[in-house]
């Protein structure tokens, strides 16, 4: 299971997306998610596809390491997809049974859901993939700093962000030794009707629970054997600075948004 899930996961490799600027990731990655919101025509999908596709090709992640992302919510896509496509529909309908009615529009509005929802989670887990964990956090703690002026616990929050990343293929890892215990005890997760199925899932949720408090509680002593505070007076190994690398990702970004855009006003098209 671990092995499907690539988001927290790290991919190191020499190329142009993981000498960016981390704050320049993140930057880039909100700006996406934006224009993938602002989509609403198979243009302006065909943009953001296409520059996330020369994205993937830049940061030479295997594409089916990129893709191993999308099975950790295909159960979510496919629930948004029919509840979509089934009532969605109200205007012209080509099929309608009580309350359930399907139309061309409800399909295409289901069609661009299923697309943001894709193109989100290949967003984010590109972002991961070509950014360490510690590298991520400084990015993240030097955009929010300015909300040091209201007293907001900058670095406690980038801190938790980063252990949170670090720790989502332990806990796979976890859930995986877990699953194979309990089928060693002769325990069954796949058969029966659904109910049934929920309720297996109990021998692993007690554990995995169990198994959390523990790495959290042993995490906690490590930091405080090691005298961890989280001071302003702290400094950093590396030290963030732009390049000409975040200038030219930048650009290319929001020219990608300037034309999403431009679509989504009927300026062009």
């Amino acid at each position: 299971m671990n092995r499907d899930i690539t988001f927290g996961q790290y991919y190191p490799a020499d190329s142009f997306i993981h000498k960016l600027d981390p704050r320049i990731k993140l930057l880039i990655s909100i700006v996406f998610i934006v224009a993938i919101f602002l989509c609403e025509y198979y243009w302006a999908f065909l943009v953001c596809f296409l520059f996330l596709t020369i994205a993937v090709i830049v940061s030479k992640i295997p594409v089916r390491n990129i893709f191993k992302s999308i099975k950790a919510i295909i159960i979510i896509l496919l629930v948004t997809v029919i509840i979509n496509v089934l009532f969605s529909g109200r205007e012209n309908p080509f099929f309608k049974w009580g309350f359930v009615s399907i139309s061309w529009d409800g399909i295409q509005f289901a069609f661009f859901m299923a697309m943001r929802l894709i193109f989100l989670v290949l967003a984010t887990s590109l972002v991961t993939l070509t950014t360490t964990p510690m590298t991520l956090t400084d990015g993240l703690e030097s955009l929010i700093s300015p909300l040091k002026l209201i007293k907001f616990p900058v670095h406690d929050v980038a801190i938790i962000m980063s252990i949170a990343l670090r720790f989502i293929p332990t806990l796979m890892e976890e859930i995986d030794k877990i699953i194979m215990a309990q089928k060693a005890r002769g325990a069954a997760f796949d058969e029966g009707n659904l109910l049934k199925k929920i309720k297996a899932l109990i021998p692993i949720l007690v554990p995995l629970f169990v198994s959390t408090f523990r790495i959290a509680d042993e995490l906690a002593l490590a930091l405080d054997a090691r005298c961890y505070n989280a001071t302003d007076a702290r400094t950093k190994m590396k030290e963030l600075k732009l390049s000409w690398r975040d200038f030219v990702a930048s650009l290319f970004t929001l020219g990608m948004l300037a034309v999403v855009v431009l679509l989504k006003l009927g300026v062009i098209l």
